[in-house]
């Protein structure tokens, strides 16, 4: 199987390290960024598989990220998972009609993102 590539966006760098650290032990290759519009621009550049994207972030949000993403030819395909302190089921369908295809909640474990990387992958 050929070397996978995922996206890890969140402006907490503890969470950024342990989503990378995640990912990168099921043997994937990681790219960071740290808002929503180094996100689109990283998205673009690097073609990831997956992108696992904070909601809250300076600059510019999952939210809005994932919309520029979704109406991008080039990133539209691209599975956006939002990993996020939002828990609300209003935050979750939101998050759906924003483009993202599921949505981990934080306090998360390392399981809950390896499923994800299972499930889209």
């Amino acid at each position: 199987m050929a070397m996978r590539k995922v996206l890890v966006v969140d402006d907490s760098p503890t969470d950024l390290a342990n989503i990378k650290s995640i990912v990168t032990e099921t043997g994937c290759i990681v790219v960071t960024a740290t808002d929503g519009k180094e996100a689109f621009e990283k998205a673009k550049t690097e073609k990831p598989d997956l992108i696992f994207m904070d909601i809250i972030m300076p600059d510019m949000d999952g939210y809005a990220a994932c919309r520029l993403l979704a109406n991008e030819s080039a990133t539209k395909d691209i599975p956006v998972i939002f990993v996020t302190s939002k828990k609300q089921k209003a935050d979750r369908l939101w998050a759906q009609m924003q483009g993202g295809k599921a949505f981990v909640t934080k306090p998360y474990t390392a399981d809950a993102i390896i499923d994800q990387l299972k499930a889209f992958l």
